[in-house]
């Protein structure tokens, strides 16, 4: 029985979708315009899949997660809020593209001692017609289990200057055909992003495809490859997952060993090469397929595929409209109203407010560096900030004072800390509190409340069955977040 591995790739940073998208809530954890988030979406697409591999039903396993390790409980819980249970979550101490990250999951793949196909998908693409994905997934199985690297073709509606393309050439001898899938074709070469009159060129020539970014292909053709093309990422993502820790919930890498990695894409890394392979013992095998995709890559791209009223404006959230035309908007937390606006992008959140021209929202990027350089908050957090116990939202702030509201789950825990440059009030808007302030430990109801005093340690837990929900003051000559003194964690964050 041919077994089916996702393995999802959750490493962007998703700086073009600012200010929804934040350095440390990127756009694979958010819902833009959906009901599942990005990652959640892309957790449950292989969702009723099934194919037959020479009378062979095919089996999928819960996916493997590849993930920096700062989003690691958000990510966790994500999966769990999805269904998926059993996820391995493999953790990067820092990012080395998709090339490494891939290698980690197919060793973690082979755990078990089978040699899996590994179905390889970012994080924070958008898929709409998921019968026809799963019709192209059956067709890159065939031909994975005959050890050919497969990728995926978007069959391209427009002219694109922000994808790469690919040239495919030839019908792939062993091409499977699954029911409503495209024939496999033998990949030629893949092409940088194009000007205008180029990517005209290759759209009339129906030789060319949208890059998609997913891979399928046998772990240990996938691991044969690296070893060939770059035998020193190679030997370092295998010390790093040899050395690897596995608790319930996720699987740590040496980060040592990890550092000696060669940063580098799946497309650079192996992808390019294949048809430079003179030994021909690995092939590239492109499966064209149209599925209603998109990177999401950029706010232009998220209103191509949302839905439209009849004057082509996408509108997410409380918005009032007039004169306005092939406009995207998206409100979180209160009214937004556009007078007389054409092909622009408006994007509110609780602390900031994006208006662009529609055609110039790959320059975003540009705006959030500027953020960075100045050291503005804005570019990395939201004002609402996730937390593995829960979220904290800054609701107001002052020279010597900040005001938040905290949610902690059921069960959950505060670790055990203290500050030096702050005293905290909290109040009990909601739910059972129980509060440890030095060697006092006591419970508070609704309405009820405590004072930390500076230096003190203290812990927040949430014993009960609902939400917790607290106002805390602060109050002091330092606010910053790293005013933080931990003694116990039940989460394993350490420092201050």
């Amino acid at each position: 029985m041919p077994e089916l591995q996702p393995v999802i790739l959750s490493g962007g940073s998703g700086t073009r979708l600012w200010p929804l998208s934040r350095e440390k809530y990127p756009k694979q954890l958010l819902a833009i315009g959906e009901e599942l988030t990005m990652l959640q979406a892309t957790a449950v697409r292989l969702a009723g899949f099934q194919s037959s591999i020479d009378g062979d039903a095919a089996k999928v396993r819960s996916p493997i997660v590849v993930c920096n390790e700062e989003y690691r409980f958000v990510t966790a819980e994500q999966l769990r809020a999805a269904g998926c249970h059993d996820a391995r979550v493999v953790l990067e101490p820092f990012g080395r593209n998709t090339a490494p990250a891939l290698t980690l999951a197919a060793h973690a793949s082979l755990a078990d001692g089978t040699d899996p196909i590994l179905l390889v998908m970012p994080a924070d693409h958008a898929i709409k017609n998921v019968n026809a994905f799963h019709a192209a997934v059956s067709t890159g199985m065939s031909v994975a289990l005959d050890d050919a690297i497969v990728t995926f073709g978007i069959v391209p509606d427009r002219p694109e200057t922000g994808y790469g393309y690919i040239q495919a050439g030839g019908a792939f001898t062993k091409a499977g055909q699954a029911s409503g899938g495209a024939a496999a074709q033998a990949l030629r070469r893949f092409v940088e992003k194009p000007d205008l009159e180029t990517a005209a060129r290759y759209v009339e020539s129906g030789e060319y495809l949208w890059n998609s970014g997913i891979f399928m292909m046998r772990a240990s053709v996938w691991l044969d490859a690296i070893h060939r093309f770059n035998p020193d990422m190679a030997d370092a993502c295998a010390r790093a997952i040899g050395e690897r820790h596995v608790d319930p919930d996720f699987i740590r890498i040496d980060a040592e060993a990890f550092r000696a990695s060669p940063s580098d894409s799946i497309d650079y890394a192996v992808m390019e090469k294949l048809s430079e392979d003179a030994s021909g013992a690995l092939r590239g095998v492109v499966v064209p397929m149209s599925v209603g995709w998109s990177d999401v890559g950029a706010w232009d791209a998220v209103w191509e595929v949302s839905d439209k009223d009849d004057s082509g404006n996408s509108v997410h959230g409380e918005a009032l409209l007039e004169d306005t035309q092939d406009t995207l908007v998206m409100s979180t937390s209160r009214l937004v109203a556009c007078l007389g606006l054409r092909d622009a992008v408006v994007v509110e959140t609780p602390d900031a407010v994006l208006v662009a021209d529609k055609s110039r929202t790959q320059q975003i990027k540009s705006l959030v560096t500027r953020l960075k350089l100045d050291g503005h908050p804005h570019a990395e957090n939201h004002r609402k900030v996730h937390r593995p116990w829960g979220y904290y939202d800054s609701i107001d702030s002052g020279e010597r004072f900040q005001v938040k509201r905290i949610v902690v789950k059921p069960g959950a825990s505060l670790s055990l800390q203290l500050h030096h440059h702050r005293a905290e009030h909290w109040v009990v808007v909601s739910g059972t509190a129980k509060v440890t302030v030095g060697d006092q430990v006591v419970m508070l109801a609704e309405n009820q409340s405590t004072y930390i005093p500076l230096g003190v340690k203290h812990r927040l837990e949430n014993p009960g069955k609902l939400d917790l929900e607290i106002i805390e003051v602060q109050s002091g000559s330092y606010l910053g977040e790293d005013d933080i003194v931990r003694f116990d964690d039940v989460y394993g964050r350490s420092g201050g």
